[in-house]
């Protein structure tokens, strides 16, 4: 390879990841512009669903890479302190004679 050629190795570095402003929709037939929603989040990445904007069904998918979203929403529970939780105060009355009505 010369000086000037590039790689496809080069080439995935310098553009990172994209994401899709239109797709082709099989129910509208022609490209739309979609919308990016989050589907779920793995420990190996997200997982994002495109739908078209005009009849909302799927056009596609896309898994990035990045793992930093699980591991903050996968935080294991706070141990609750039972003293400082706040406990309802129901009015303690004596029952009248002969049990309640």
């Amino acid at each position: 390879m010369g000086a000037g050629a590039t790689t496809l190795s080069s080439v995935s570095e310098t553009f990172g990841e994209f994401d899709a402003t239109s797709l082709f929709c099989n129910r509208c037939k022609r490209a739309t512009p979609v919308r990016k929603k989050l589907l779920l989040v793995l420990p190996t990445g997200n997982k994002y669903d495109y739908t078209c904007s005009v009849c909302g069904s799927t056009v596609g998918g896309k898994t990035d890479s990045d793992s930093t979203d699980f591991f903050t929403a996968a935080r294991p529970p706070r141990p609750v302190n039972p003293a400082a939780s706040p406990r309802r105060a129901w009015p303690r009355r004596p029952l009248p004679p002969g049990g309640p009505r």
